[in-house]
């Protein structure tokens, strides 16, 4: 959930540092901080606030006010979001031990701290803080003999729990030491300097090689070299991957906000993750990280999906498209409750984790249980190297480029674009036409400019969200296909807008949350011209009588919602399985607005974090 920058090289490593973690703002945080080499044996410089990393930037000046300036070539630096104890000076990264010269920056949750603690507090050792971090400073200390390497081995041997971690000591002023377990941990390979992260937004302005570490790894780098061994410190050899996204990839490009340009780029994004995988003249989609040919995909018999959050809901549009389609039994669970519950994985069944950053700590939890179980398995994500494209071994990325908006809204789409495409796949193996599987992929390539027409309608999208921005409770109510997309909806609304927004099938509305209903409850229905829409329009008349301003989203030229509807957002026309995309970026959009008028922090709503990487 936090961000870590660690450089060692021969500039200054204050300015690499704080640009990198200014990059990584969109992950969310509450405090920053960064801890400076001075000298070989003398104590750490350590500056760190609660806030802003603004307010880390006025502190830094503070701190170097009327000193002759240096040039720091080894440091670390973090964006916290508290877990254990409040955003407060103390509770910041980074974190230093007893004698001042070891500080490490570490993401993820230490479950046995309290037991560590208590040990180290009878030892003597002094704790600063309230987290569960500081144990980390004070076990390398303590496990010191000479090698900064070996210490964060033997230190690391007494954790349990989820860390990434970045260790600089000024008895080693030339020496930065990383590790990973569960919780992602990038190396920038440069000429003559190295920089870690926690995420590549932080490197990419300066390389675009790097290697990602995998669970186990420790680094050890240097400004010339970089060394990867395992805890037992036997050399491993890890594969560097090319970064083909630049910086002003994740610049905001002219828009008020990233949320706004992703959901602009939707027409792009989609038509990135269409690009070279549609088979007209086979009726099929070629997705070839699936690694299976036509023969492996008629012997799946089952689907499982694994996700959480925004994904979930493209995982239950998924759940639609594979029992539709290819009349494939499928599920879609909650990935940690796919973990915790022991499921049932039976003989040729495929598990598809879905998970934007690669990096969810509960559905790559899902992505080993589904190896330990003999699932077929396969990850869909967005970011390449992350720990679930390699570990899940196979799988299908979305070209979607850097997401930064918190809230996610064109890894949704595209998710749902790769999950239709390899249902089509898997259908053509079994009873879908070639004839039939034609027309589907010219609906799928009509997508993008679909998305552009939704996008066209963002006049009318502001003004009904300047009707209704000082609402304190909303329903979305959907069937079938808009079932996944009215939970979506609600999502969005209530990351963004901190209005209480719910979804639900439109048929459960009677079954107790109709009791809600008033006057200052508007409720949105999702009801374009699919099957379903009669249904959800009696429900709409309920709505309307009792008194619940209704909101359409619906196809156009539809008159047959307008008497039921005080507002109406047009979508274009398109078959029941892709009605889902343009809904739900009418509804993004929405969102957007409305959190905007309310004047809320969009791209780093408060309490969310992008990566979720603690369970």
């Amino acid at each position: 959930m936090c961000g870590i920058v660690g450089y060692i090289g021969p500039k200054n490593s204050v300015d690499i540092i704080v640009s990198g973690l200014h990059r990584l703002e969109y992950r969310g945080y509450d405090s920053a901080g960064i801890a400076l080499c001075q000298g070989r044996d003398e104590k750490l410089l350590v500056i760190k606030t609660p806030g802003k990393i603004s307010d880390l930037e006025t502190a830094i000046r503070a701190a170097f006010a009327g000193k002759e300036a240096r040039n720091y070539t080894l440091g670390i630096g973090h964006t916290r979001w508290a877990t254990h104890g409040a955003p407060t000076r103390e509770n910041a990264h980074p974190h230093v031990s007893r004698n001042g010269q070891f500080a490490i920056v570490h993401n993820g949750i230490i479950e046995n701290y309290a037991e560590l603690k208590a040990r180290l507090i009878k030892k003597g050792f002094v704790f600063a803080s309230e987290t569960d971090s500081e144990v980390i400073a004070h076990l390398i200390e303590e496990c010191y003999v000479g090698d900064l390497r070996g210490a964060v081995a033997a230190a690391i041997e007494k954790l349990e729990g989820a860390y990434g971690i970045a260790v600089i000591s000024s008895k080693h002023p030339d020496t930065l030491v990383a590790v990973r377990k569960g919780s992602p941990i990038v190396v920038g390979i440069c000429d003559g300097e190295t920089i870690v992260a926690s995420d590549v937004s932080a490197i990419v302005n300066y390389t675009k090689r790097v290697i990602f570490l995998n669970d186990g790894d420790i680094l050890t780098a240097t400004a010339d070299s970089v060394e990867i061994a395992s805890i037992k410190n036997v050399p491993v050899t890890r594969e560097m991957t090319h970064i083909d996204w630049d910086i002003r990839d994740i610049e905001k490009g002219g828009y008020a906000h990233f949320m706004l340009k992703e959901i602009h780029e939707q027409p792009a994004t989609i038509a990135n993750a269409l690009r070279g995988r549609l088979i007209e003249s086979e009726g099929t989609a070629k997705l070839s990280g699936m690694l299976m040919g036509p023969s492996d995909m008629a012997r799946i018999d089952r689907v499982s999906i694994a996700a959480c959050g925004t994904s979930y809901h493209a995982g239950m549009v998924g759940k639609y498209l594979f029992e539709d389609f290819a009349s494939i039994p499928s599920e879609v669970q909650q990935a940690a409750e796919f973990r915790d519950r022991n499921p049932i994985i039976q003989r040729d069944t495929c598990l598809i984790a879905i998970s934007q950053s690669g990096e969810t700590a509960d559905t790559l939890a899902a992505v080993r249980e589904g190896h330990q179980k003999g699932a077929v398995v396969m990850g869909i994500c967005n970011v390449v190297g992350s720990t679930i494209a390699r570990e899940a071994g196979r799988g299908v990325y979305l070209h979607a480029g850097p997401e930064i908006g918190v809230a996610s809204t064109k890894a949704f789409t595209s998710q749902v674009t790769v999950l239709t495409m390899m249902a089509i796949a898997l259908a053509r193996t079994r009873r879908l036409s070639v004839n039939a599987g034609r027309e589907m992929i010219q609906q799928l390539a009509k997508l993008p400019g679909i998305a552009e027409q939704v996008i066209a309608q963002e006049s009318v999208i502001i003004k009904i969200a300047e009707k209704y921005a000082d609402m304190r409770d909303c329903f979305y109510i959907g069937r079938g296909y808009m079932y996944p997309a009215a939970l979506e909806g609600a999502l969005k609304l209530k990351e963004i807008s901190y209005i209480h927004a719910e979804g639900y099938h439109a048929s459960e509305l009677k079954h107790g949350p109709i009791a809600l209903l008033e006057k200052t409850v508007p409720v949105i229905a999702l009801v374009p011209n699919v099957p379903g829409k009669i249904k959800t329009m009696g429900n709409m008349q309920e709505c309307k009588a009792r008194h619940s301003p209704v909101i359409a989203i619906a196809t156009e030229g539809d008159r047959d919602i307008e008497s039921l509807s005080e507002d109406i957002i047009r979508i274009p026309p398109c078959p029941e399985f892709l009605a889902p995309i343009p809904a739900v970026i009418a509804e993004q959009l929405l969102a957007y607005h409305i959190a905007r008028l309310r004047g809320c922090s969009i791209d780093q709503p408060r309490n969310l974090a992008k990566s979720v990487t603690v369970e």
